[in-house]
């Protein structure tokens, strides 16, 4: 059986009785032609390694392996789904391998080889998490070079966000800080079994070799989330507690002490975190 020759998705779903599970996030994509183009999305994937999360029933999988990715690991915490993908482990011998677990749990890096991209349709409940962990190594460039990776349509434009916007926020600064991201594609509920409440969409991120602005990553992390929790509070209120003189901090930054974390843009948070360096 090559991957030409597998069954469709709905045909694998009643076979090995894979109803989606709302405790594990599980929405499945079944339209092969919307697999293919996220598959498309993530870029030339010849000579690539890629991560998937969650591959479920193996739509994205297909995908992936038919764009030419050099090697595949996905990571699925749901046994159900296993034959399923072995199917499709056996169409395309050494290409793709399992593992069984919970991918907050798992180190992939010992099971890939650069250059490395990652690509998933992520459950719903560890998507942004998942997301923060990349954008935050303790070392960059990052193992990946680009992630491919659907969120509810919400998060994806928190994370594409601009200074003003009710959507800009901590996810924002960390995305653009040391990455390039952009909404791709727009999937509406529809197009998932069974259809969620949300809308969905696919956002590209490219790692950048260097982050936009000079910052110690901990401490603009810090900055950012002390800024964005009582976000409706002047900084100089918000930010009281990293520094006795913040506003003098504030004003050196190009940013007013009486501004809201909302209309400050990254390059002026990365310059506050310099200025509380040791």
């Amino acid at each position: 059986m090559s991957i030409d020759t597998l069954p469709p998705l709905r045909e694998v779903i009643a076979a090995h009785d894979l109803s989606a599970r709302k405790s594990l996030g599980q929405n499945f994509l079944l339209d092969l032609n919307l697999t293919a183009k996220i598959a498309r999305q993530a870029g030339d994937l010849k000579g690539f390694d890629v991560l998937e999360i969650g591959p479920g029933p193996g739509g994205l999988t297909r995908g992936l392996l038919a764009e030419g990715a050099r090697h595949v690991l996905a990571i699925e915490k749901d046994p159900r789904c296993l034959p399923a993908l072995t199917e499709i482990a056996e169409a395309n011998p050494g290409r793709l391998t399992v593992m069984t677990g919970d991918a907050l749990q798992i180190d992939p890096l010992q099971h890939l080889t650069p250059p490395i991209r990652v690509a998933a349709n992520l459950p719903y409940n560890i998507g942004t998490e998942l997301l923060v962990r990349w954008l935050t190594p303790d070392t960059w460039p990052p193992f990946w070079q680009s992630l491919t990776l659907m969120f509810q349509r919400e998060v994806a434009e928190r994370i594409v966000a601009s200074p003003g916007s009710k959507a800009y926020g901590r996810l924002a600064l960390l995305a653009q800080w040391r990455s390039d991201p952009r909404i791709v594609m727009n999937l509406p509920p529809e197009a998932f079994s069974p259809p969620p409440k949300v809308s969905s969409a696919v956002v590209h991120l490219n790692a950048l070799p260097l982050p936009r602005y000079p910052a110690q990553p901990r401490l603009l992390e810090r900055t950012v989330a002390m800024a964005f929790n009582q976000r409706r509070k002047m900084l100089r209120a918000a930010l009281k507690g990293l520094a006795p003189d913040i506003e003098d901090r504030l004003i050196a930054s190009g940013i007013k002490p009486t501004d809201r974390a909302e209309t400050v843009g990254l390059e002026q948070f990365c310059a506050l975190a310099r200025t509380l360096e040791p």
